[in-house]
């Protein structure tokens, strides 16, 4: 007997009448072609059980399913529920940052070889580091759901809806080190793994009822390598992309850098914090994650991203400078820093999201890519120059680098200004106000609508208005044909009648001439 496996690629296809969980795709051939006479092979049945199993963990929900007629909404609610599971995915990889003393002391290694977490340092290390690297190659669901929401979302508002997923994102950081501070202190650090496993699970499921089965936007697609090789050729074709990636880089470093180090700063003197005190610092950067999405909505919204960018750096600029040279003996310092930079960082990133978005609308995912490759590669900068900073020179040190960082993205930003189209210079002028603000960018250009997209109320009425103006148009390009050609009678008329008369003045031109020749003869005879 034969088995007809279900196709992945049209999962929620036909069902099975009698069975709300299995495809008839994925249901084997008639049992009927089957003589009783037959032994069914043992390879065939499992392969049978196989695809059955197969279709029951694919089977989508019929309310989810992907109907290209009518493009699923994307509500505020499916936007908070992507940065619902952004911020407790990301969570994952920040867990261990409010405990890095308690790292340290459990495992008899140094606060330099805690915070990098070094695989070979002894064994027991190397143990709990090797999964926590599997944890970190596995975290891309927030890197899915950034370049999807900057599909779905209307241009006009993509800066407001990635700032809900990438708040979620700054949020799930936050939130980590104050579950983990918490639990730390009242029980023990792998009771905080034990709360990310049911949280991954709660993730999944949430995810599986209420995500819609959005299909691929590229069907063709590219093949690995070539995929990363077009990445490449990204950067040589778009200078926006390479300047908000290499912004990106040295914010990004001042970001973990600041964190990582703020536990030895707070857990040593003067201060001597509990890991539930250190782990509260997490809600003075909540604050900025709340007041970030109304900040995109009325600002980023309205102005060139790199404006908003420029404003991100003078927030980190200025918090950072407070925290690095007061820190060392009031607290204030750290509040300060932990609010401003958190805020300014968020704000940039935002910003720069909504401009690179604009780049490539087919290619998002890989312009996600490029964009996530140049944060991480920060991230990983300022953990690791940052806590041999600390181990040298101190809490100063580390946050003079910072210092620094901040120093030269602002001189990237300001190396190219938000109208030109070139690598460096302002050409096109220093207006920092959007030319249309139905585009990501602010140019006067309006992108592509994406299929996987629903118009919303001002698209629907703005196309209904386009296609009243076009059938007007005609209307109008109708009537003056009709008139041009009721015009067009009495002059053809009069051309006929004139061309009558030349004919009939020619004639008679004709016969007088024959006439007089005529007479001039006999009068010569």
């Amino acid at each position: 007997m034969t088995s007809t496996p279900a196709n992945p690629d049209f999962k929620h296809e036909a069902e099975d009448k009698t069975s709300p969980s299995i495809s008839n795709a994925s249901l084997p051939v008639d049992q009927k072609s089957t003589t009783p006479s037959s032994p069914i092979p043992p390879s065939s049945t499992v392969l049978t059980r196989f695809f059955a199993l197969y279709s029951r963990l694919t089977y989508t929900p019929p309310h989810i399913r992907w109907d290209p007629s009518s493009p699923p909404k994307f509500s505020i609610w499916l936007n908070v529920l992507f940065g619902f599971a952004g911020a407790f995915t990301v969570a994952n990889l920040y867990y261990n940052h409010p405990i890095l003393n308690i790292l340290a002391r459990d495992f008899g290694v140094t606060y330099e070889d805690v915070s990098i977490i070094p695989t070979l340092a002894q064994a027991g290390l190397s143990v709990f580091s090797g999964p926590t690297f599997i944890v970190g190659f596995m975290t891309v669901t927030p890197q899915l759901m950034l370049p999807l929401v900057g599909d779905l979302a209307p241009p006009h508002r993509r800066a407001a809806a990635l700032s809900i997923v990438v708040s979620g994102l700054m949020l799930g950081i936050l939130i980590a080190r104050l579950l983990s501070g918490i639990m730390t202190q009242y029980t023990t650090w792998r009771a905080v793994y034990w709360l990310s496993v049911a949280l991954q699970y709660s993730i999944w499921f949430l995810l599986y009822l209420f995500m819609p089965d959005y299909p691929s936007t590229n069907p063709g697609g590219l093949n690995y390598l070539k995929m990363l090789w077009s990445i490449l050729v990204m950067l040589t074709k778009h200078p926006v992309l390479v300047q908000a990636c290499a912004i990106s880089f040295f914010t990004s470093l001042t970001f973990t850098n600041f964190w990582t180090v703020l536990t030895f700063l707070l857990s040593g003197e003067p201060y001597n914090y509990t890991p539930v005190v250190i782990g509260l610092f997490a809600l003075i950067g909540i604050l900025s994650m709340l007041v970030a999405p109304f900040y995109a909505r009325y600002v980023i919204d309205r102005f060139v991203p790199l404006f908003s960018v420029i404003l991100g750096m003078v927030w980190c600029g200025i918090g950072i400078a407070l925290g690095t040279y007061t820190g060392t003996f009031t607290v204030a310092g750290p509040v300060i820093q932990a609010f401003m930079g958190d805020f300014g960082l968020q704000t940039a990133q935002i910003a720069n999201r909504s401009a690179i978005y604009a780049v490539e609308p087919k290619g998002r995912n890989r312009v996600n890519t490029a964009f996530m490759l140049a944060v991480f590669c920060g991230q990983l900068t300022g953990t690791s120059v940052g806590s041999h900073l600390y181990a040298r020179g101190g809490w100063i040190a580390s946050g003079s680098f910072s210092m620094g960082s901040i120093g030269v993205a602002l001189l990237l930003c300001l190396a190219r200004g938000p109208w030109e189209d070139g690598w460096f210079g302002w050409s096109g002028g220093w207006s920092v106000l959007k030319k249309d603000r139905r585009s990501g960018d602010g140019k006067a250009m309006v992108e592509e609508r994406n299929p996987l997209r629903r118009l919303d109320t001002n698209e629907r009425a703005a196309a209904a208005k386009e296609a009243a103006g076009d059938v007007e148009k005609g209307r109008v390009v109708e009537a003056k044909d009709d008139q041009a050609a009721v015009n067009a009678e009495p002059v053809e008329a009069g051309l006929e009648l004139r061309a009558a008369e030349d004919t009939t003045a020619e004639v008679t031109g004709e016969d007088e001439k024959i006439g007089s020749r005529e007479v001039k003869g006999a009068t010569q005879r």
